[in-house]
């Protein structure tokens, strides 16, 4: 294999070729083709109904789709499930998970990629568990059941889950839901610190302003993408203002990309 072709794959963290995917009788998804760089991260953002959760379960092996996967260069299904769980980490909508388990617990679930089967925590584990829950400002109550935690401080939790994995690829499906405006900060700077790593962030975002805080914005709609680009280009800016009908318009303001309603 040539450097060129080297270079190609390690440039590219996820590849999706020609995906579609239904639910029922409805295609929701229609001839994807698309690559997310490594260690970039990529918002994806469109209106309600664009596909835009379905693609990023298509991405994490969790929804069935016609069309090809590649992680790393490697096509989906020759990657082992083991390998697979270290390598993407996961955060979905509504995640339904017991409430009778401790903060701590649930972040220990991240961990278990990392585990042989009936294996006790190792250092390691419980480490990247607290590392996890203090980067989330999560660790003052990982004594506390999930169920008594508030909408915003579970979310943290459920975060931190996700970041307790280590992987090289996190998905994210509304990660800001239920968070107020100072942790919704915090998760812009969390994004940011981990693609400063060497990881790749790929989220789903209906906070158009935060998704322009992204290096690279995939715009869907009707199952489509319509435009993948820079976050700072002004093809990029066109596409998700037409995508919203027009009913938003993006600005720079104080150095950054901000979307506001049309009034």
């Amino acid at each position: 294999m040539t450097n060129a072709v080297n270079n190609a794959i390690n440039s590219v963290a996820a590849r999706a070729r020609g995906i579609s995917a239904r639910l029922g009788n409805v295609e929701v998804l229609t001839g994807i083709s698309l690559d997310f760089p490594r260690a970039r991260w990529t918002s994806i953002v469109g209106p309600n109904g664009a596909g835009k959760s379905t693609l990023l379960k298509v991405l994490a092996g969790l929804t069935p789709f016609s069309g090809s996967v590649e992680l790393s260069g490697q096509p989906f299904q020759k990657v082992a499930a083991k390998q697979r769980a270290r390598q993407l980490s996961w955060l979905g909508q509504n995640e339904a998970t017991a409430d009778d388990l401790t903060a701590y617990d649930v972040t220990m679930l991240g961990r278990l990629p990392h585990q042989p089967w009936l294996a006790p925590a190792s250092a390691a584990d419980h480490a990247a568990v607290e590392k996890a829950l203090r980067s989330t400002h999560a660790w003052d109550w990982r004594g506390r059941a999930l169920g008594q935690l508030s909408g915003g401080e579970r979310q943290r939790v459920l975060l931190a889950r996700a970041l307790a994995v280590e992987a090289e690829v996190l998905l994210m499906d509304e990660p800001l839901a239920n968070l107020d405006p100072p942790h919704q900060t915090d998760w812009l700077l969390l994004a940011k610190a981990l693609v400063s790593s060497g990881k790749t962030v790929i989220s789903v975002l209906h906070e158009v302003s935060f998704a322009l805080q992204a290096h690279e914005v995939v715009v869907m709609a009707a199952g489509r993408v319509m435009h993948q680009g820079a976050c700072n280009a002004a093809a990029s800016h066109r596409a998700i203002e037409a995508v919203f009908d027009q009913r938003i318009a993006i600005h720079s303001l104080a150095g950054q990309w901000v979307a506001l309603p049309k009034i």
